[in-house]
């Protein structure tokens, strides 16, 4: 019952000025959020990378109500990227994007969608990086694979992401695992109902490593997204088994969480990509990550009361 809550919260202007008033919001938000612009972030793109791992980057914003609105968002994204080619960092730092900060769920969302997003992937290739499409609630889904088929004719390294609590996923990872390319697999964390969704998480671990095994068995290229120590263990042994190399498959997860890991899995010589969120609606986007999965409460409320 906490997730609709949460997320009239993320709603409420009056919750908002409450929140972002507190003295303590602002030490927590900081430790997952690095920044509001691209000039906050780029010190911690220069020290992550300097630091031997890698990132992708999200600017936080999915409350899109007019089409003005997701050009803005993809001015954004173009913006980063003219600051990646300055730093001379495009191999080391990809984007992820979410289609529904470019319209997708407007008016005629998902033309909007792909005509804002292919500028964005055709600016990140000119640089050498490359965008991946994250994945939303499942009744996104099938417009965001079919955007992502679209994108990869010209630009064959787009990647995508597909959640492991979903019952499709499955067959959508026999789908993707083909030559040329990437997906992250994750575990999900929208609030989906059991019609399409496991929703224990001893079924979704058990889903996560069935998903991972077809991943690795393929020949595309395999993002593993989890922050678990069980199943980083177990795609460890499943990329021994299925004779990957290092550089042949990638560990992600979020930033200012495990940071250690992060680092421990970089010095073994793992790929390990950095998740990294900034923008202005940083308000919004952490409210709904904890109305998305409410168990996540109890985290932040930790961090909270740590740093206080």
């Amino acid at each position: 019952m906490l997730g609709p809550v949460i997320l009239a919260a993320s709603r409420s202007d009056r919750m908002r000025r409450l929140i972002s008033a507190a003295p303590v919001t602002k030490q927590v938000v900081d430790r997952f959020i690095p920044g509001e612009s691209v000039d906050d972030v780029v010190p911690i793109i220069e020290e992550l990378t300097g630091r031997g791992l890698e990132l992708t980057m999200d600017v936080v914003g999915e409350d899109i109500t007019t089409p003005e609105q997701a050009g803005a968002a993809r001015d954004a994204y173009l913006a980063l990227v003219d600051r990646l080619r300055d730093l001379g960092l495009g191999e080391r730092v990809e984007m992820s994007v979410k289609l529904s900060m470019f319209g997708q769920a407007l008016h005629g969302g998902h033309e909007l969608a792909l005509a804002n997003v292919r500028p964005v992937v055709e600016a990140a290739a000119a640089i050498g990086t490359t965008v991946t499409l994250d994945a939303e609630d499942h009744t996104t889904l099938d417009s965001m694979f079919a955007i992502h088929e679209e994108l990869r004719k010209d630009f064959p390294q787009t990647g995508c992401v597909i959640q492991a609590y979903l019952f499709r996923t499955e067959a959508d990872a026999r789908r993707l695992a083909a030559a040329g390319s990437r997906v992250r697999l994750v575990k999900g964390a929208y609030k989906e109902p059991a019609e399409v969704a496991y929703q224990q998480k001893h079924e979704i671990d058990k889903a996560y490593v069935r998903i991972l095994r077809v991943l690795m068995e393929g020949e595309g290229y395999p993002m593993v997204g989890s922050h678990d120590p069980r199943l980083i263990s177990i795609a460890q042994e499943l990329a021994r088994q299925t004779g990957r190399k290092l550089g042949e498959y990638e560990f992600q997860m979020l930033y200012g969480i495990r940071s250690d890991e992060h680092l421990r899995l970089a010095a073994e010589g793992h790929r390990m990509r950095v998740y990294t969120a900034y923008g202005t609606d940083w308000y919004g986007y952490f409210m709904r990550r904890l109305a998305e999965k409410p168990a996540n409460l109890r985290f932040f409320v930790r961090s909270m009361v740590s740093r206080g």
